[in-house]
């Protein structure tokens, strides 16, 4: 009985109408398989061509995987799930990289890395005319520096098309964005679950096509910003939040007792009420961010981390319950005092500053009072199995997979 082979690598090209360049992309790739000792294919997987793209490469002997949903992520998404290869090296078929020269990609995923990004910015050179100035020198760097600062990735190109990575455990990330959001979810994802990576330096060629790139800049740079943002709910809601609580409460609290001057301008009253808004907004944008990130933890997006485990344990229903009742007891009881006060004046113009700050102090406590209590239901909502509703049943946060053992 003859023993099946096992195919290493499978070099990947996403293709959508790339008549003029595949076959190149395809030529090289088989030059560098022909030099090597591994088993390999190579696998276009088309999204729709029309200008005889899928005839080129079945002639030049690729394997061509029909994709019918549109986007760039449903190509590579259809093309790794149907790789045979350990280890899959993924780029564009423009003519943009070169596909024989891919030994130091192979020589990090042997070494045991789970994902390689090319590096098109430090060392390996970008050609003339290969990118826009926009991209280049303002669209790219900025989104990487964003994406680093929320996420802590070690990678310096978000939005290099040359990566190779390891089939199994790219799988296992769940990776779903069915557009150009793909290539930022890989590293994200990678990120925060702890896999291996490592970057390795390469040549971005311009695009041999002739035509324009299906990227649009503003568009897709608003898409790429929107993406990090969902996928941090720590950039989104926390640090925000946390910031406008330190700030404007820190405000508010010395505003309830006296005024605050600099140089010639008096902050008082008025001041009050929009730091007293500020912070009840804080408050809020905080609890948006245990909603999302539990959200995100019940659909596999993210992991739960030991700072949001020990904030989660906080929102005990019943210990939420007694605090935001305390809160909203205080508020009203200084509404009373101030409607007290008011009656003192007949109900009738009051001067000074007493009466307004007596009104924000118990309008921001009963504000947070009430958030904290619907905010402990609503988690309540969001932990409970369907159909548990009112049980103990405890539900674990997912915790992030152990890193990905080298074989």
């Amino acid at each position: 009985m003859q023993t099946e082979r096992v195919i290493t690598l499978t070099i990947l090209m996403p293709c959508l109408n790339e008549a003029k360049t595949l076959g190149a992309c395809i030529s090289k790739a088989q030059g560098y398989l022909a030099r090597q000792n591994f088993l390999s294919e190579i696998v276009v997987a088309d999204n729709g061509s029309t200008d005889g793209s899928i005839e080129i490469a079945q002639s030049l002997g690729a394997r061509v995987v029909a994709v019918q949903q549109r986007g760039y992520g449903n190509a590579l998404l259809a093309g790794i799930k149907s790789a045979h290869g350990k280890f899959v090296i993924m780029g564009d078929s423009d003519a943009s990289y070169d596909f024989g020269s891919l030994d130091d990609v192979v020589e990090k995923l042997e070494t045991g890395y789970d994902l390689v990004i090319g590096n098109r910015f430090l060392g390996g050179g970008i050609k003339p005319g290969a990118m826009p100035p926009l991209h280049r020198y303002f669209g790219n760097p900025l989104l990487t520096a964003i994406g680093k600062i929320l996420y802590k990735s070690p990678v310096n190109d978000f939005y290099c098309g040359l990566r190779g990575f390891r089939r199994e455990a790219i799988l296992r990330l769940g990776l779903s964005s069915p557009g150009m959001e793909f290539a930022l979810e890989m590293i994200v994802k990678s990120t925060i679950s702890h896999l291996r990576i490592t970057e390795v330096y390469t040549t971005l060629h311009p695009d041999g096509r002739g035509r324009p790139a299906h990227l649009r800049s503003w568009r897709d740079g608003w898409r790429s910003l929107r993406f990090y943002l969902l996928l941090s709910p720590e950039g989104l809601f926390l640090y925000p939040g946390l910031g406008l609580i330190l700030l404007s409460g820190l405000v508010s609290l010395v505003l309830f007792f006296t005024n605050i001057k600099v140089g010639s301008i008096v902050f008082a009253q008025h001041t009050l009420i929009v730091t007293c808004a500020l912070t009840v907004i804080g408050v809020q944008s905080v609890f948006f961010w245990t909603f999302a990130k539990s959200i995100a933890i019940q659909k596999r997006l993210l992991f739960a981390d030991p700072i949001f485990r020990t904030v989660r344990d906080l929102f005990d229903l019943e210990k939420c319950l007694v605090i935001g009742s305390f809160l909203v007891t205080v508020g009203l009881a200084l509404a009373c005092y101030g409607l007290f006060y008011w009656y003192q004046f007949s109900f009738g113009p009051v001067a000074g500053e007493t009466l307004i700050r007596i009104v924000c102090a118990a309008s921001a406590l009963v504000s947070m009072g009430f958030q904290l209590i619907f905010a402990a239901f609503f988690m309540l909502l969001i932990d409970q199995p369907l159909g548990q509703v009112g049980s103990s049943v405890e539900v674990r946060p997912l915790e992030p997979p152990s890193p990905t053992s080298v074989s």
